[in-house]
């Protein structure tokens, strides 16, 4: 079984990642990679034999459909959702640059 990481490994890492997360942050850190590195060693212990190893998960079959256009939104449907409206056009919030956002 893997051994929780130590402090100073994860001062390290972000170190290496080149972030500086604060003292607070980095038992929170500490905690969640250490999650993560048992995680693998569970993936590490799984018997793959005879298991087909895939070059993307879109090999699988099946896992692309068709392009097809669906049903699509009424002007009068699209208005009354927007967050703000003039006329016909429609007012979404920015979300490049200095407006935040995504």
């Amino acid at each position: 079984m893997a051994q929780d990481l130590s402090r100073q490994h994860v001062e390290r890492i972000a170190r290496l990642a080149r972030l500086d997360p604060g003292p607070e942050k980095l038992a929170v850190y500490q905690g969640q990679l250490s999650a993560v590195l048992k995680y693998v060693e569970r993936l590490e212990a799984l018997d793959l034999d005879g298991v087909e190893p895939m070059a993307s998960p879109m090999d699988r079959a099946g896992a692309m459909r068709a392009d097809s256009p669906g049903a699509t939104l009424s002007p009068a449907d699209l208005i009354a959702m927007a967050p703000a409206h003039f006329e016909s056009f429609v007012r979404v919030p920015k979300v490049l640059g200095d407006g935040g956002g995504a």
